[in-house]
């Protein structure tokens, strides 16, 4: 009987795979690294087929972990950061990298190399753009196509097929060029509440014309929990599965965790309404859905069934959080190379300042934490980060006042963005917080104390996994929709409530956040 589910995630340095029952267990799990090229400043680069060797490797690992037999698998299932893949008409790697490379073909999520691009696409003012914030992220994939073009015709020339990760992984599986609505709403500027999906005039504004063409990309798009198709021969064996598997349409890997988050909640779309995803890690995504379309200038959105069926998803984010965090210890003079068990001793000596010092504990030291671009809700990917209150201190506790401080940041950002979010019409007072900050004491409490949200810990912390595993679940009939599955495969989580003592220290430190936006503008306006 085929009552299991294999679900991988593609993130920005490995590939992870697991193994669901019909109930939410995972019972086996492996993870593999990916390479990452970065040739110059705001470039960053993948190997899709070492990505495709990673996730082989992964699945293979997984299942043997699980010790499920291939033929009780009945789906897999992809998420993946919004990477831009680009194969040659023969379906073989074309290269995006300046360097030439051929096996460099894909263009990592976090490459800021098309700045200008999305510049231009912002000051177009299309109609388009009401569906992606009213602006462009250099993330997104029109901007990196339009600098493909102008930087690297000839591969522009040969190109035959451009995907989003997701939407590769699925075509390496089953050979089907069908896409994802997940990764075209999201990330192509393509609307499915609309017929057609493709607005061609805006693809002749940004110099495009010819993209849909030029990257075989189909009319329509595959909703979440479809089935794609059935894994090919060759996929099969490379996966350790076998054919009768079905291959459920790709996630952008944010979604996918915050299905998994929120899959409690998935059949009840008057609760979904109250509920935020807050996938944390790398960089951190804030999920919100609503079936009713609403302003989100400043958000990426609103898409329309990006996860769920009739219902509008809008995402905000902060472009640089554990990456932040990360940087902080390594440019300390007391840091170092910013390991597991580095981040945990400076957790652990904040908590014994906090207790000798209290609220006075690094209260001086202010942090606006856009280091690499504010993403929400100023959209902005020209944004500097700012450090104030810092003293000649280079002791391994004046890192750990740094660090506190660049967490309350952190959490203020949150806190900025639920403000505009609240602005806006949409109703969040719950968060769910899921990905590698939940393994943090300090943002955990920071993100319920600043914010002033109750915060939900899920009792298993891969909710991008099990995200991607409920939609396969659906795509080859195990349950019978999103909500069915998310019922019976959330595993439950524990509740945080803010500390209403602190409410007054975090207000204050708020407005001092807003009054160095304003700071550092008049900074930057000066001639």
């Amino acid at each position: 009987m085929r009552d299991h589910v294999v679900a991988v995630d593609i993130g920005t340095g490995s590939a992870r795979a697991g193994v669901f029952t019909a109930g939410g267990s995972l019972l086996g799990k492996s993870e593999h690294p990916i390479l990452m090229n970065r040739p110059r400043e705001n470039h960053a680069e993948h190997d899709s087929e070492d990505i495709w060797t990673a996730v082989c490797t992964a699945v293979r690992g997984a299942v043997k972990v699980s010790g499920i037999a291939a033929s009780a698998i009945g789906a897999i299932g992809f998420d993946a950061t919004c990477s831009l893949v680009v194969r040659d008409r023969g379906g073989g790697q074309l290269t995006v990298s300046t360097g030439g490379e051929k096996r460099f073909d894909t263009i990592v999520w976090l490459d800021h190399r098309a700045l200008a691009e999305a510049d231009y696409c912002t000051a177009t003012k299309h109609a388009v753009l009401e569906y992606s914030g009213e602006f462009m992220s250099p993330e997104m994939e029109m901007p990196k196509l339009m600098w493909l073009k102008e930087n690297l015709p000839e591969s522009w020339a040969e190109a035959g097929y451009f995907f989003d990760l997701a939407d590769f992984m699925t075509w390496k599986a089953t050979g089907s060029l069908a896409r994802s609505r997940s990764t075209l709403v999201a990330k192509w500027n393509y609307l499915a509440h609309r017929q057609p999906g493709w607005q061609a005039d805006f693809l002749n504004v940004i110099g495009l014309g010819d993209l849909r063409e030029r990257g075989s990309l189909p009319d329509e798009s595959v909703a979440v929990g479809r089935s794609i198709g059935t894994l090919t021969t060759e996929a099969a064996e490379a996966l350790g599965l076998d054919r009768e598997c079905h291959v459920g349409a790709g996630l952008i890997d944010a979604y996918a965790g915050a299905l998994g988050a929120l899959a409690g909640h998935a059949g009840d779309a008057d609760m979904l309404e109250h509920q935020l995803a807050l996938i944390a890690g790398t960089s951190s995504c804030v999920v919100s859905f609503a079936r009713e379309r609403k302003r989100s200038t400043g958000m990426w959105g609103p898409y329309y069934e990006a996860v769920f069926p009739g219902m509008w998803l809008a995402e905000a984010g902060q472009s640089a959080t554990g990456a932040l965090l990360d940087h902080i210890v390594s440019m300390h003079a007391a840091g170092g190379h910013p390991t597991a068990a580095l981040h945990d001793r400076i957790v652990r000596r904040i908590a014994e300042l906090r207790l000798e010092e209290g609220a006075s504990f690094g209260g001086r030291i202010h942090v606006l934490p856009d280091f690499h671009g504010n993403r929400s809700p100023l959209a902005d990917p020209h944004a500097l980060g700012v450090i104030s209150g810092m003293t000649l201190d280079a002791s391994f506790d004046g890192l750990c006042r740094l660090y506190w401080r660049t967490s309350v940041g952190i959490a203020l950002g949150i806190r900025h963005i639920l403000e505009r979010m609240r602005d806006y019409g949409y109703v969040p007072d719950t968060l769910h917080v899921a990905g590698g900050h939940v393994k943090n004491s300090v943002l955990m409490e920071l993100y319920s104390d600043v914010t002033g949200c109750k915060v939900v810990i899920p009792k298993m912390n891969e909710t991008v996994l099990l995200g991607t595993a409920i939609a396969a679940s659906v795509a080859c009939g195990i349950h019978e929709s999103l909500g069915v599955a998310g019922a019976a495969m959330y595993p439950g989580g524990h509740e945080r409530l803010p500390n209403a003592e602190r409410k007054e220290l975090y207000d204050r430190d708020y407005r001092r956040f807003l009054a160095m936006y304003r700071h550092r503008a008049e900074l930057d306006a000066m001639e």
